[in-house]
């Protein structure tokens, strides 16, 4: 099928002329591909992990291992999908346009990095962590792009980590999770 721009233009859901490289909270949402409960699954309003969400909530454990100035915070990893809090905490010195990095093949930490190259690293790693799992090599575990919240305030940082907390209890309520329930 050729290119057809009215059919294959992916317009952004980022907010426009934000830099997402600046200081802030922010939430995020990751979908697994096709919505498949591959992470396990809710059990009297308790998510119960199976081996490959284990592995998702260590990666996201190693996050700030990996980068210098990102802290994590509250997270959940649901059957369907993972919600987290992420901190950056770059310096305002640095321009947009040229980001300082330092490659992880050499260990070091990568600094300064935008939202966006920290959610590639935690998805990355753990698709290749539970594929190597479950011998599937090259197989989405993730939904593309994902979706962020600027986190603002300390009211809207207490609503969030609320609701991280609290979803698996709404998990009945969830649009998405009928396709769940026949395997738990």
């Amino acid at each position: 099928m050729a290119y057809n721009s009215e059919i294959h233009h992916r317009r952004s859901i980022r907010l426009k002329n934000y830099d997402y490289r600046q200081s802030g909270a922010y939430f995020i949402t990751i979908c697994v591909q096709n919505r498949e409960c591959l992470f396990g699954g809710i059990e009297n309003r308790h998510m119960m992990l199976n081996q490959y969400g284990n592995a998702v909530t260590q990666i996201w454990q190693q996050v700030p291992h990996h980068f210098s100035n990102v802290e994590i915070d509250a997270a959940i990893v649901m059957p369907n999908h993972f919600h987290g809090i992420l901190i950056l905490q770059n310096p305002s010195t640095v321009a947009p346009s040229a980001p300082d990095t330092t490659s992880s093949a050499t260990g070091s930490k990568v600094k300064n990095p935008t939202l966006g190259q920290v959610v590639a690293y935690f998805k990355y790693q753990s698709t290749k962590h539970i594929n190597n799992m479950r011998s599937a090599c090259g197989i989405k575990v993730w939904q593309r792009n994902y979706y962020e919240n600027i986190i603002r305030n300390e009211a809207s940082l207490a609503r969030i980590r609320a609701y991280i907390a609290t979803n698996p209890e709404k998990w009945i309520a969830d649009q998405l999770h009928s396709n769940c329930l026949s395997k738990w």
